[in-house]
Formats: structure tokens, C-alpha cells, sequence
């Protein structure tokens, strides 16, 4: 609930610590997180406790929600299922009870987060300051009421992460790693390895017999999601455009008579000047340099001489030069000659000298010489003008609960709709047709959109142009039936089956392999034809040299003892690898300073995530954190039946 919150006032309470050592995955602790977590009035059994304070099922399923709705604003095809199955309950469980065991056990200790401080914090949040930049009262509350908030239940969030940073801030701040502590994972670093990896192709192996109805049957009812269309949505829109509007966006004859007569300075004949000028804060320093200028010397080498830079304005009429300068700078500059020097003169900071480097005479302008720069400007502006009325009118009518249709009719607009589309703008019926891009925005919003919400408005290019967007209708996903997808089940079996079977002999191979066989010798009486064997030799700082993920076949080979062999799936999925590893040659960094430097700077950068981490996990062991599996499960279910998504 106080994720809402948080969302829209933009708090700088929250922080997100993810701890690690060498690449090892800990405790992801989301102070800003801890949500939802007032006991009073809580129902539902009760899911974890800790210290005197307990989690229930309600609230813990509220959290849950709010995180797939963030998750969704980020992905819009994330659903609950997908979030629970990556174990996200579990994660926001951790958080709630990281928040809850840190604050009591701070409480113990005689800890105390003051109304003070707790005020000033809100006083500091940026969306809840008014006109004159200080804290409004008013927003505050329209805040809590939108978001059906309490201001006990805020400031308590406020408390319980403010005592969280106080008990937290000294481990997180520590970031140094001594050098006995550093050496061996440095050595670890420069460690070398060699050895074999063999490649047994599922191609190579036989596929066997075509397979029967029955086997193609159950192959299907397995894999049912991978022939499973995704979730799609069919949006209606119309969009409004320049070209929407041309009719009204274009002047009138009287339109620019009006704007040429309006602005006849502009168009008149006007005499413009270029001068070069600088700006001297010191009245005397000003006069020096006015009397090099006077002398001969450029104005922009006596200004760089001065420690100053010089500017230059090209043709400009007496406005212009008011604007750019000042208005006493302005009459001294056209009261002067061609070459004149004027100055020092008051300039709005400091003291402007100037030259004026050209005159030039400027002829006015006719109505037909100027009306197709007065034409482009208005019709520019009109155009703006006539988007923004009818997003104005839109908006005012979705306030008043307009529906889609009747937004179009009123504002005779002509709806489309939208194929039954991903969020990325895939038919996946029709994988041969690219996305248009111009239905990104507006598939953005449906997947944004629940049945029955209003329509929204929604720019869609950088001219101004927007759509007014409704969700049609959500075409859950489901699984294409097996007639229309039995080739590709077909192939997708005997696939599998060669899979099995080099994994088979992958198997055997490696058993012999383990045994004292030769690599070769190994996979020939296992029956591979096709493999492929290569010598493998590399250090292990090499496991995590590729920015897009460890290498999986290094990673193995660094895992295992000496003389033994491994196997693992090709990382293109497309057989088995044998990973043997014959020789392993020790590092030693304290040879090399430099790497054992290194490694005490990356160590330093996480070391205080991993005292956060233990001091957080004691914590909830002295204040007895307890959690109760099957209401855990419970929750689960239920979030899982609300049929993939946040309803």
C-alpha cells in the first residue's frame, strides 16, 4: 500500500542493497519495500512473525499485488504467475520481515526515530511542497485519500526505515578488505587450467521411428506451453493528428493581415548593427580595456588579455540587442558609428564595452514578401492550439465518464481497432508481420488498462500528435489446438528424442571417461558419430570476461577436481559437452600487486552488503523470525488463481 505512495511522491527513504561476494548471489534487502505492514486491523492467518509484530495473508497478498504492479510498469506482460513462480512471494516476505525484525530489534536497544525527524522527512518530499516550495498540507492529504492512506500509517513506514538506516548505515559504509583476506580469492583469479571438452551433436544420433498419435498426444499435453499463444489485447483508438486538424489550423487571410499589422517593427525597414562586446565587472578595469580597444587592439583580444571572452552579435536590429544586452547598451550602440567604441556602460551585471564592427540598412518587408513566414508561424500555432483544445475536451469528458465512443463521436473522430496484439505489437498468428511501431504507445496503454477502466490519452509522436485509447478486450492465453501446431510437435519429439539419446550416450561415455578411457576411445564405444573433441586451456578470471554471463563450459571446468570429467548441456541447446579437466596450475597474486590490488578494491565495494546482510540475518534470529509455510502456500495459490494477472 505504501508503494503507491512512494510512486507518486518520489521518496528518498527507500534504498535497494544487493549483496554479494565474487559473484555469489545474497540477501537482496528493498528498505524501500517494506510495505504494508500495520498490524491493527490486519485479517487473514497469519503468514510470519516476528518480535511482537506479525505478517498476515492479507497483507502479505497486498504487497505481493503492488510488486506485480510495479513489475508491470516496467514489463506490461508480466503476469502473478510469472512473478510467483520466480519466487517472488518469497522475496517480499523477506523484505517485510528484514523491515520488522530491524525496527524491534533497534527498539530494544533503546532506539527511538522522533516525531521530529519523522516531520522533517516529510516536510523534504518534493511532490508534497506547494507554490512557495514549502511542505502543503493540502497535497498531503489529497495524497492519503487518493491512495487510501492514513498519515499514522505513513509516518510509521517513515519510522521503521529511517530506524533501518540507522542500524544499517555503519556496515553498508564499510570498505575495507585487508590483504590476508584479499590474497586468496586474487590467487583464485590467476588459477589456470587445461584440458579436453567433447561435443556429442544430438543431430548425430538417430531420431528413431516416426513417432505415433499417442506419443505426439502426450508430447503435447507436457509441452503444452510452448505451442500456448500469449496473452493479447485488442485495443480501440483514434488518433488525433496535425493533418486532424488542418482545416482549423489554417490562417485566414484577416488572420495574417492582423499578425503583419500586429508586428510592424518586424516587418518595417530597420537598420542593424554587429557588434563585438564584452562585459567587465570593475568600472576602471572596463575603462583600461575600453581605451586598448580605442587604441586598436581587437575587442576580443583585449578581452583575452583581460582573463575575459568577448561575444559577437550578428545583425541586430535595436529589440534584439535590448534583449541580448540591455536597453542603456542598446542606445549607446545605435547612437555610434560604424567602428565606434562605446562603453564602459552600465549593463545589466557589470560594465559592457563595445565596438560596433558593421551598419547595415535592412529593407522592409510587404505583406506577400512576408506571408508565408506569417502563414508557417501561425499555422504552427494554430495547429498546437486545436490539438490541445481537443485533448483538453477529451480529458474534461473522460473526468465526466465518457466511453470511448462516445469520446469519438463528440469530438467526430474515427476509431480503430487493433488486432488481438502482444504489448510489443505481435500477432503471434501471423509471426511473419513485422510490429508497426506507431501502436507501441498504444498498446502500451491497454496492457496499462484492466476491462472496464477509462480511456486514456496518450501522446504518440513528437509533432503532437496523441490517441485516445480504450482496452477492447483481453485474449487470455491459452494453447493453439494440437491439429493446427502437429508438424511442429512432431519435429519438436523427434528433436527431443536425439537429445535423449546423445544425452544417453554422453552419459556412457562420460562413465568410461571417469573410469580411465580415453576421450576418443570413450565416445566411440558409447555409439557417437559426429564428435568432436578440443583442447581447453584458460584462467579463471576468463569464467566471467563475457559482460553477457558467466561462460558456462569455464564456469563447470572451474568447479571440478583435478582428473575428473563433467557433463553439461550445450549452451545452444543443440547436444552434450564432456568437460575433462587434466592439469590445474595455482596462482599466486602476491607476485602480482596489481591483481591483488584489484580484488581488495572489489571486495571493498561489497563487503559492507555482506555485514549488512549477516548483521540482518542475526537480527532476525534473536528476535525469533518465524514463518508458517502453509499459509505461505496459501497465498500463493490464491495470487496464482487470480488468473495470471492483478486484478
Amino acid at each position: 500500500m505504501l508503494g503507491f505512495f512512494r510512486r507518486i511522491i518520489y521518496s528518498r527513504f527507500g534504498i535497494v542493497i544487493t549483496m554479494g561476494v565474487l559473484g555469489v548471489i545474497a540477501l537482496a534487502f528493498a528498505l524501500g519495500d517494506i510495505t504494508g505492514l500495520q498490524s491493527a486491523g490486519a485479517s487473514g492467518g497469519t503468514v510470519a512473525k516476528v518480535g511482537g509484530e506479525s505478517v498476515s495473508e492479507t497483507e502479505l497478498t497486498r504487497r505481493v499485488q503492488d510488486e506485480l504492479r510495479g513489475a508491470q510498469q516496467r514489463s506490461p506482460t508480466a503476469d502473478m504467475s510469472q512473478l510467483v513462480a520466480a519466487g517472488g512471494v518469497e522475496s517480499v516476505l523477506d523484505r517485510m520481515l528484514n523491515g520488522l525484525a530491524l525496527e524491534a530489534f533497534g527498539q530494544d536497544q533503546g532506539m527511538v526515530v522522533s516525531r521530529a525527524l519523522i516531520g522533517s522527512e516529510l516536510r523534504n518530499i518534493p511532490a508534497l511542497q506547494g507554490p512557495t516550495g514549502k511542505f502543503d498540507q493540502a497535497i498531503y492529504e489529497q495524497v492519503l485519500a487518493r491512495n487510501r492512506l492514513t498519515d499514522a500509517q505513513v509516518q510509521s513506514d517513515i519510522a521503521r526505515e529511517t530506524m533501518v538506516q540507522f542500524l544499517l548505515r555503519p556496515q553498508l559504509g564499510a570498505s575495507q578488505v585487508p590483504q590476508s583476506l584479499a590474497l586468496p580469492y586474487a590467487s583464485l583469479l590467476l588459477e589456470r587450467r587445461a584440458g579436453q571438452v567433447a561435443m556429442i551433436p544430438a543431430s548425430a544420433m538417430s531420431a528413431g521411428s516416426a513417432p505415433t498419435d499417442a506419443e505426439i498426444q502426450n508430447w503435447y499435453q507436457r509441452n503444452v506451453t510452448r505451442y500456448s499463444l500469449p496473452e493479447r489485447r485488442v485495443a480501440r483508438y483514434a488518433i488525433v493528428t496535425p493533418e486532424t486538424v488542418k482545416a482549423r489550423a489554417t490562417p485566414t487571410e484577416a488572420d495574417i493581415a492582423a499578425a503583419y499589422n500586429g508586428d510592424k517593427a518586424r516587418w518595417g525597414a530597420r537598420e542593424t548593427r554587429t557588434v563585438s562586446l564584452v562585459t567587465v565587472l570593475d568600472q576602471k578595469a572596463a575603462a583600461s580595456l575600453a581605451s586598448k580597444v580605442r587604441g586598436g587592439t581587437s575587442v576580443s583580444d583585449a578581452a583575452r588579455a583581460a582573463g575575459l571572452e568577448a561575444r559577437r552579435l550578428e545583425g541586430q536590429d535595436k529589440q534584439a540587442l535590448t534583449q541580448a544586452s540591455s536597453a542603456a547598451v542598446a542606445d549607446a550602440v545605435f547612437g555610434a558609428q560604424s567602428g565606434g567604441v562605446i562603453g564602459p556602460v552600465r549593463g545589466s551585471i557589470g560594465f559592457v564595452v563595445a565596438k560596433v564592427e558593421n551598419v547595415a540598412q535592412v529593407a522592409g518587408k510587404s505583406l506577400a514578401e512576408a506571408r508565408p513566414t506569417i502563414v508557417e508561424e501561425l499555422t504552427k500555432k494554430k495547429t498546437a492550439d486545436s490539438l490541445a483544445a481537443i485533448r483538453d475536451a477529451l480529458e474534461d469528458s473522460i473526468a465526466d465518464n465518457a466511453n470511448f465512443s462516445e469520446l469519438v463521436a463528440d469530438q467526430k473522430l474515427t476509431a480503430v481497432a487493433t488486432p488481438a496484439l502482444t504489448a510489443t505489437g505481435i500477432d503471434p498468428e501471423k509471426p511473419n508481420v513485422q510490429p508497426d511501431p506507431a501502436l507501441l504507445p498504444i498498446l502500451s496503454a491497454a496492457f496499462q488498462s484492466e476491462e472496464g477502466d477509462d480511456p486514456q490519452v496518450v501522446q504518440t509522436a513528437a509533432d503532437g500528435s496523441f490517441a485516445v485509447v480504450a482496452l477492447d478486450r483481453i485474449v487470455r492465453a491459452a494453447p493453439r489446438p494440437l491439429a493446427s501446431v502437429r508438424d511442429q510437435v512432431a519435429q519438436d519429439f523427434a528433436a527431443d528424442r536425439a537429445r535423449r539419446a546423445a544425452r544417453a550416450a554422453a552419459t556412457k561415455a562420460l562413465a568410461a571417461i571417469n573410469k580411465g578411457a580415453a576421450i576418443d576411445k570413450a565416445l566411440a564405444d558409447a555409439g557417437v558419430r559426429g564428435g568432436k573433441v578440443e583442447r581447453l586451456v584458460a584462467a579463471r578470471s576468463q569464467v566471467n570476461a563475457d559482460p553477457r554471463g558467466p561462460n558456462p563450459v569455464l564456469a563447470l571446468m572451474f568447479s571440478m577436481k583435478g582428473g575428473t570429467a563433467k557433463m553439461l548441456e550445450s549452451p545452444a541447446g543443440n547436444g552434450w559437452l564432456i568437460v575433462k579437466v587434466e592439469q590445474i596450475t595455482a596462482g599466486d597474486a602476491a607476485k602480482i600487486p596489481q591483481v591483488l590490488t584489484a580484488t581488495r578494491q572489489d571486495l571493498g565495494r561489497v563487503v559492507g552488503g555482506e555485514y549488512a546482510q549477516q548483521f540482518t540475518e542475526a537480527v532476525k534470529k534473536a528476535m525469533k523470525a518465524s514463518r508458517n509455510p502453509d499459509a505461505v502456500a496459501r497465498v500463493k495459490a490464491s495470487l496464482v488463481g487470480q488468473g495470471g494477472s492483478n486484478q
